[in-house]
């Protein structure tokens, strides 16, 4: 550390009012002064020297080291300029890699870093993100992408969010009924409806099943089933069946959309997207069957009747609202469309190139099988996925000794990006294992503070320790993913 110089020495031994720190002292005396600077973060103390700091002035450590007196406190939490040392109350951890910046010119991002809040800590220091070496940029793409697709899964609320009704219609009444609906561990009453809503969605399944089936003459009540009956008994309540379940989930969006407030941003969630998707199908099969019972010129309706009927298996969709695997399962294919992209590219070339050489193999043999190209392109994509259905075969030695090479090939193209797709729904996996236990943790926070947990606590088994310990761990392990 560098000795004062005789205008910081003069100013330190005059009378004056100010503090020691707060001197006065001339902007070019300062910088002459301080030859190494003292950096004090979150009680750790590194010592840098100034052309150091000085070779990044776009940063904030770069402004310091060239700043005036005057300046330089606007840029620090404190400082000792009898000391020369400079004051951040700043994560100490993230700092160390800011010194490595310094020293090395590159930003590096290690594993058991939260991503999120490195980036926050980089702007505050002045440090562009394009600073990432390219060696960690990859997981930093890779982080943010899977954090932008987790909020579009997010509830209509924000997921973690408390939903405010201060200033709405009947805020209690508007409160308890979201807390029902969108936080199924709140209270006993939110798991019954939980519990009851996925009942009703795999009913609703299998009773699109049921309703497939040849029941015999006849016809359903309303058209809705698809498929005659018998004109009473199992028709008639598969048909009933389904009024009530499109009944149920009509009138759970509709108490979605009443109580939350941003009704454009619950518009655009997934979830409730999907929760549309379900009952308008029905509708609109409802209104085309009594269009086309009205008039005889529309003969196409039928078939568009049908395709909104396939539209009815969208609601095992509703599971992923009650389901974190299928909401990893979601992420995870949103997340990886570059890898199912190379997948999907490797199979084509594949199969392009066997199916062409198989055909020029067994064309011309007697009952062959491979009648043109694209039969050929059938019994490639078969036999590179290993189903080989056997409707086409090669009969030639050179026809089977091909089949077995791109069986080979099919299994060592699926193998590759198969390994990158596991990795990253773990991650996806984890990463919303933790959301979830770090949102009970807030939500028993938050009821604490109300004082229901204790009121609670016997009736409903609420452990406070055990939901911010299970929180705390689970958020641990996703930010560590």
């Amino acid at each position: 550390m560098s000795h004062p110089s005789s205008c910081e020495a003069g100013s330190l031994l005059s009378d004056s009012s100010s503090p020691p720190f707060l001197s006065e002292m001339t902007a070019s005396c300062f910088g002459e002064a301080v030859a190494v600077f003292t950096i004090n973060v979150g009680g750790g103390r590194y010592t840098l020297p100034r052309e150091l700091l000085a070779s990044h002035p776009e940063s904030r450590l770069g402004k310091l080291a060239c700043c005036s007196q005057e300046a330089a406190l606007q840029l620090c939490d404190d400082v000792d300029f009898l000391e020369n040392e400079f004051f951040f109350d700043r994560s100490a951890q993230t700092f160390q890699y800011v010194v490595n910046f310094y020293l090395t010119g590159h930003l590096h991002l290690r594993e058991e870093l939260c991503v999120s809040s490195f980036l926050q800590e980089i702007q505050y220091w002045g440090i562009s993100k394009r600073r990432i070496g390219s060696c960690c940029r990859g997981r930093y793409r890779r982080h943010r992408g899977q954090r932008c697709r987790l909020e579009g899964w997010r509830a209509p609320a924000g997921e973690g969010e408390e939903e405010d009704f201060a200033g709405a219609c009947c805020p209690a009444l508007r409160r308890h009924l979201w807390d029902v609906l969108e936080k199924p561990e709140s209270s006993p009453a939110a798991r019954a409806f939980g519990t009851l809503s996925v009942s009703f969605v795999l009913l609703s399944v299998v009773n699109m099943t049921l309703i497939s089936l040849d029941w015999g003459g006849g016809t359903s009540v309303g058209g809705v089933g698809g498929v005659g009956g018998v004109g009473g008994g199992a028709p008639r309540l598969l048909d009933a069946l389904e009024y009530v379940c499109v009944a149920w989930f009509s009138a759970e969006l509709a108490l979605r959309f009443c109580c939350v407030r941003d009704k454009w941003r619950f518009s655009r969630s997934v979830p409730n997207l999907i929760d549309l998707l379900v009952v308008l199908p029905f509708y609109l099969t409802l209104a085309l069957d009594n269009l086309q019972g009205g008039s005889g010129e529309l003969e196409n309706v039928g078939r568009v009747v049908q395709v909104l009927r396939l539209l009815r298996a969208l609601r095992m969709l509703k599971l992923g609202r009650h389901s974190t695997g299928l909401r990893s399962l979601g992420l995870t294919l949103a997340q990886c469309y570059e890898e199912v992209g190379v997948l999907l590219l490797f199979f084509g070339v594949g199969i392009s190139i066997f199916s062409t050489v198989a055909f020029t193999l067994e064309y011309h043999l007697p009952a062959s099988t491979f009648t043109s190209v694209p039969m050929a392109w059938w019994w490639a994509t078969t036999s590179m996925t290993t189903v080989g259905y056997g409707d086409v075969r090669p009969d030639s030695v050179g026809g089977k000794l091909l089949a077995f090479v791109c069986i080979l090939s099919g299994i060592l193209v699926l193998a590759l990006p198969i390994a990158v797709i596991n990795e990253r729904f773990s991650s996806c996996y984890r990463s919303l294992r933790g959301e979830e236990a770090s949102q009970q943790r807030r939500h028993a926070l938050r009821r604490w503070a109300r004082g229901s947990v204790g009121e609670r606590s016997s009736a409903e088994g609420v452990n406070l320790n055990h939901v911010i310990i299970t929180g705390e761990h689970s958020a641990c392990q996703s930010e560590h993913v």
